[in-house]
């Protein structure tokens, strides 16, 4: 497990915000072309006071705002794995306030969408994304809470700047529900 250095994301933004673009600026540090990751989000005060020793691992010291997330790395997800089927088998322990997930993929713009060729299964289909000439390769990062509040932070790779990141909270609606679900009883 890894906290995320925190670093230029603006204090004015909500925590859900502010974890969301930690997590996009710790992932895109590492470079492109990563596999999935998986973020635990707690409480930051409730755990320097539960867990002190690992908050000092964390490098989590002085005063945070009222309600700040800590974001913590999970294991690797295992690969090979549909995303949908694993984050099925998750269950979370009741100090996560709130889980994320960064993940590439290749998008087309909405012009394209119309001369998609019908018919084509998911494997033919991802082959004929990947070869399009207006393909974008994207870094999609959802956080979400256990009540259901969401963000997300898009990337371009094309425009690979902390400047050029997209925020809104129906970004990604589909996977946002799919990590809302990990906090069904």
């Amino acid at each position: 497990m890894s906290n995320t250095a925190s670093s230029g994301t603006p204090m004015a933004a909500g925590p859900l915000t502010r974890a969301v673009l930690e997590i996009d600026e710790y992932v895109s540090g590492l470079g492109w072309d990563q596999p999935a990751r998986l973020f635990a989000l707690v409480d930051t005060a409730r755990l320097r006071s539960q867990e002190p020793g690992l908050a000092d691992r964390l490098g989590l010291t002085g005063d945070a705002p009222e309600g700040t997330l800590t974001p913590i790395e999970q294991d690797e997800l295992p690969a090979g794995s549909p995303l949908d089927e694993f984050l099925g088998t998750i269950a979370w322990p009741d100090a996560v306030v709130g889980c994320a997930l960064s993940v590439e993929r290749l998008m087309l713009p909405p012009s394209a969408e119309a001369s998609v060729p019908q018919g084509l299964d998911g494997k033919r289909l991802t082959k004929w994304v990947a070869e399009h000439p207006e393909r974008q390769e994207v870094r999609m990062t959802v956080a979400v809470l256990r009540g259901g509040k969401r963000e997300s932070a898009l990337r371009l790779r094309e425009k690979d700047s902390a400047t050029d990141v997209l925020t809104g909270s129906d970004l990604v609606p589909g996977l946002a529900e799919a990590l809302v679900a990990t906090f069904a009883e």
